[in-house]
């Protein structure tokens, strides 16, 4: 009999199956080494995990959450696996109070930027220093901007600068 890969989490697996933090998990949350939101999509994957065995499998590395989105930091095959079937991205979307955005984890800004946008093309992508040493990045997208464009560039923004402190201006190929 084959043995399933075990669930790798921010929490204890014991802590993320039953909804308790142990002493440990509970000082990492304290000192800031984990937040509310590790703890919370640990949980919601390790009871998804019961039932699933592709999220069984998972790797979670973080999650970041702030105004109702929470960006999960995931090993890349797991996205993949995601990302392959709607259904799973569907019922793990079902799971959390909010938007979820699903992003490698340890990866490049530009890599994460992509993810963020996925699957829409990023054409170009450009850093620039401006006075004050300020990093401005400008992501180029395929296309043109329409009212049906299903993500939220808005939202990318206040993302990419919460979780990785970069001014990023959205663009897109095609001028309205």
């Amino acid at each position: 009999m084959k043995k399933s890969i075990q669930m790798k989490l921010p929490i204890c697996g014991f802590d993320a199956k039953n909804a308790i933090l142990c002493p440990s998990c509970e000082g990492k949350v304290d000192s800031g080494e984990l937040t509310q939101a590790d703890v919370d999509a640990s949980i919601i994957l390790a009871k998804m995990g019961k039932t699933d065995k592709q999220v069984e499998s998972f790797t979670l590395h973080s999650c970041k959450e702030f105004k109702g989105n929470f960006v999960l930091s995931l090993a890349k095959n797991d996205i993949m696996g995601i990302r392959q079937s709607r259904t799973i991205y569907r019922q793990i979307q079902d799971q959390f109070k909010g938007k979820i955005w699903l992003v490698e984890a340890d990866e490049t800004d530009r890599k994460f930027i992509e993810d963020l946008f996925f699957p829409t093309k990023i054409l170009s992508f450009n850093s620039v220093w401006t006075p004050g040493d300020t990093q401005k990045t400008k992501a180029v997208i395929s296309g043109k901007w329409t009212p049906r464009f299903p993500i939220d560039t808005e939202k990318v923004v206040q993302i990419v600068k919460n979780t990785r402190n970069l001014d990023i201006e959205i663009e897109f190929e095609d001028k309205r």
